[in-house]
């Protein structure tokens, strides 16, 4: 196996650089990529962290993975990219200084066109996507959400048109919910797909390797940014390592790696999908009533908004059953603001019809 730099025999484990553009100051750009390559011949996991640079818990699980499992032990080929991101990393910021938006919203997508030419993100992101896919028979890429978040896994609609049928898009459906339940984190369905297109998520870099590769590609959120969580980064590692386990490259988890999990179950049990909800309903200053990991009933109040000077303006009720996965940052509210990030009882079919982007 050879990325970049990185160069790895059977048997072997290697470190190294991928460039993924030049810098103005001179010198390329480098993304850290790290190969152990087993024993014996098997598939290729690709595990990619921090393309949001302040998202720390999912670089420290990429690190360990790297540094914790033994050639000998596995089948196939495990690639470590511990910061897709390094720009945003340098300075601890979600977006690279390049043009601040979101990195993780640049991947290819067949049906985008543009009279422009791709700004540098969009480069970069074109060139991490042909590295993946040039080897990969799967990708975990690890994300962290917002302060005070539970763990979860974001499984992603599977899309079927243009580029494959519907059976071809079930086949790959049940492969991408393997490697959710694998990982052993709660499995959280992305958002219906209308809004899944209209929020860019099929340019992610799990949505654009799943729907525009046919690749399965898991998205899990390992709690909260900017410092390592110590309970999610182990649940993190042993869930890289259930992956290699489905994948057959792993027999079992390591023991200490197992016992150091201390597992996380959902608080319902009836499947759910994301959610931003439910929002504000006229500016001031949000009082939260529940916390993540809290189950919700639709009609219950979950949040006050009241005025500068603490009087309660109104009550805002949740308009789903699931729970909550995380509270949105920041306390001044405006109108139509969202105060939750939720899990709520989804009906809707993984595998759906490609939306008009």
């Amino acid at each position: 196996m050879e990325i970049g730099t990185a160069r790895a025999k059977q048997g072997e484990r290697s470190t190294g650089t991928l460039e993924v553009t030049e810098l103005p100051t001179g010198g390329p750009e480098r993304v850290p990529i790290g190969i152990v390559a087993g024993e014996e011949a098997g598939p290729t996991l690709w595990v990619t962290a921090a393309i949001h640079g302040d998202e720390v818990t999912a670089l420290a699980v990429a690190q360990d993975a790297f540094t914790a499992l033994d050639p000998v032990s596995l089948r196939g080929t495990l690639v470590c990219v511990p910061t897709l991101n390094p720009a945003g990393f340098r300075r601890g910021s979600r977006t690279s200084y390049y043009h601040d938006d979101d990195p993780n919203r640049f991947f290819p997508d067949a049906d985008q066109d543009s009279a422009r030419p791709p700004r540098v993100q969009e480069v970069i992101d074109r060139r991490l996507y042909g590295a993946i896919t040039g080897s990969a028979d799967a990708l975990v890429d690890l994300h962290t959400a917002q302060v005070g978040s539970v763990p979860f896994t974001i499984r992603d609609r599977v899309l079927y048109g243009d580029r494959r049928g519907r059976q071809e898009a079930e086949a790959l459906a049940d492969d991408l919910e393997g490697l959710a339940e694998a990982f052993g984190l709660p499995v959280v369905t992305e958002y219906g797909a209308g809004e899944y297109v209209e929020e860019g998520l099929h340019r992610s870099a799990a949505g654009s390797v799943l729907n525009e590769a046919g690749i399965p590609a898991i998205t899990p959120e390992l709690g909260g940014h900017s410092v390592v969580e110590e309970a999610t980064r182990a649940a993190g590692l042993a869930g890289v390592c259930g992956v290699l386990c489905e994948l057959d490259m792993l027999d079992s988890v390591p023991e200490p790696i197992a016992a150091a999990d201390p597992g996380f179950s959902p608080p319902v049990s009836y499947p759910v999908r994301r959610a931003v909800d439910p929002h504000a309903d006229r500016g001031g200053v949000v009082r939260h009533w529940v916390e993540p990991g809290e189950t919700i009933a639709s009609g219950e109040v979950v949040a006050e908004i009241v005025s500068p000077h603490g009087e309660v303006l109104s009550a805002v009720e949740s308009e789903h059953d699931g729970y909550v996965l995380a509270r949105r940052e920041g306390l001044a509210v405006y109108e139509n603001d969202p105060l939750y990030s939720l899990a709520v009882r989804d009906s809707d079919d993984l595998v759906v019809l490609r939306p008009e982007s």
